[in-house]
């Protein structure tokens, strides 16, 4: 019988070193943006730049052909290798069994030389816990990742799609807060890069001449106009950048154990979420995306990274119209629960959280701005009395709508193997999360809550947020319901008489 050869190291693409030059785009950019300005004319500072420029580009590519030819790797019949490093040395492991998440992305440069960049992690918070491969041939990444998903013990049972791209989702890209904020956001980050390469942008023609017809004109005529393109602006950035992030959309299941989502036009991202850290999905619908008759999916699962990665990397729909949300969460729980999941006979919330959300929008929104205007009004001038009484008037019939919305927003309830958790108004979420996965229990109240006879419970689950709330529900169904959800846990906790009597009842 002969001896198995041991499995031979790769090397990453040589053309990867070229990938590393891609940071030269913004100082060339500045120095662009500088010769438009000036009429080609350089300073002594751009002229600064330009060799430090050079310079910099010969060490980056030095430390690029160093590191590629420092860097190898290899998948053995039970891990997944790395070393690299030339001075310092580094050498890292991740047995296969482990991988829990194998995901493929390439910016535009990179899908330009044909790689891509593959990472395997096994779902730790830290890097320690994951292999990056900077940068591939697509074909070899494409074959690898189907080599370590195989070696990690997931065989194929077809390719079930759940959703594709369609052109009819970008209706619901500008239905975000961001529609008005991106503009002035874009607008900021435009100021500080002139005004970093030594371009003054209020002596810029366009902009002085704007802030002049601005100055001259009719308040009641150029500030709605001012909004208008405002929006209009947002809402074309909007769209443009959904269709970047979601051009070419795929969710589908790419065998038993595996979720695959794939999505992007510049920069392409190929996520894969295990269906064993797969612990529910939570349906998002923001005020604005409600209101449009929309909504978003995420996966509730592990093995994503820390919190923020998670949030990024869990998003299984982009916005798009009720109905197919539900439907996705039907394709990824296997089960049909999204009719669940949009019920509103879910277990409603005492009265006392109505008089909470509505003493909260009232103290917090109201108020404050009205105090605020009645005291210079009172050492100004009476005509800020006038408008702190339109304030009001105004204010608070707004505040009181928003507090009956997020009342009615909230719910709890199970479903099966699913317990279901709903909150929120401008930013309504619904969870469903698989029971089995609730490893604890927090319960937190204030002298406020417990005088209104509420308390909010927090399931700890390893995936996600790490923790979902139910907010302002009963205090004293709180318990009954945690232990009914999931048996066991507080059985320790609960006085026996009560124990004795939800055991008779279930």
């Amino acid at each position: 019988m002969s001896e198995q050869r041991p499995e031979q190291w790769r090397t990453l693409d040589p053309r990867t070193i070229a990938v590393h030059c891609t940071w030269m785009g913004a100082p060339l950019g500045s120095l662009a943006l500088t010769a438009l300005a000036t009429g080609g004319r350089f300073d002594t500072r751009a002229w600064i730049t330009l060799a430090v420029i050079g310079a910099v580009f010969a060490a980056i590519t030095a430390s690029g052909v160093v590191t590629w030819r420092r860097t190898r790797y290899r998948v053995t019949a039970d891990a997944v290798e790395l070393r690299t490093g030339l001075f310092t040395r580094s050498a890292r492991a991740i047995p296969l069994h482990r991988v829990r998440n194998v995901d493929i992305t390439a910016n535009v440069v990179q899908r330009v030389l044909g790689l891509a960049v593959l990472r395997a992690g096994t779902g730790g918070g830290g890097s320690g816990g994951e292999i990056s491969l900077e940068a591939l041939a697509r074909p070899e990444a494409v074959r690898l990742r189907a080599e370590l998903l195989a070696r990690s013990g997931a065989g194929r049972a077809g390719d079930p799609v759940l959703a594709t791209a369609d052109l009819r989702r970008l209706r619901y890209a500008p239905l975000t807060f961001w529609v008005v904020g991106g503009v002035f956001a874009a607008a900021g980050g435009v100021w500080r890069i002139l005004d970093g390469i030594g371009v003054e942008p209020w002596r810029i023609g366009i902009v002085r001449r704007a802030f002049e017809d601005f100055g001259h004109s009719f308040l009641w005529v150029t500030i709605p106009l001012a909004l208008l393109a405002i929006t209009a602006l947002g809402a074309v950035g909007a769209v443009t950048l959904y269709a970047e992030q979601w051009w070419d959309y795929r969710l589908e299941w790419t065998d038993a154990a595996t979720l695959r989502v794939r999505r992007g036009l510049f920069t392409t991202r190929s996520v894969s979420i295990e269906r064993a850290r797969l612990r529910g999905v939570t349906l998002r619908e923001p005020l604005l995306l409600r209101a449009g008759g929309g909504a978003s999916v995420r996966a509730v699962a592990g093995g994503l990274g820390d919190k923020e990665e998670n949030r990024r990397r869990s998003v299984v729909l982009p916005p798009a119209s009720y109905g197919e949300a539900l439907r996705v969460c039907d394709g990824v729980l296997g089960e049909p629960l999204g009719a669940s999941l949009g019920a509103p006979e879910l277990e409603r919330h005492p009265r006392a959280a109505l008089r909470r959300r509505v003493v909260r929008a009232l103290a917090w929104c109201v108020l404050p701005p009205a105090a605020a205007l009645a005291v210079l009004g009172a050492l100004l001038t009476p005509v800020l009395l006038y408008c702190a009484a339109g304030w009001v008037l105004l204010a608070a019939p707004v505040a009181y709508g928003l507090a009956r919305d997020a009342y009615r927003g909230l719910g709890h309830g199970l479903r099966g193997r699913f317990l279901l958790v709903r909150s929120g108004t401008f930013g309504r979420e619904t969870t469903a999360l698989d029971r089995s996965a609730v490893l604890a229990w927090t319960f937190t109240d204030s002298p406020f809550s417990r005088r209104a006879g509420v308390v909010t419970a927090t399931a700890a689950v390893a995936a996600g947020e790490g923790g979902y709330r139910i907010r302002d529900m009963s205090a004293g169904t709180a318990a009954g319901f945690a232990e009914a959800a999931t048996p066991g846990i507080l059985t320790e906790f609960l006085e026996p008489s009560w124990s004795a009597a939800n055991s008779s009842r279930t």
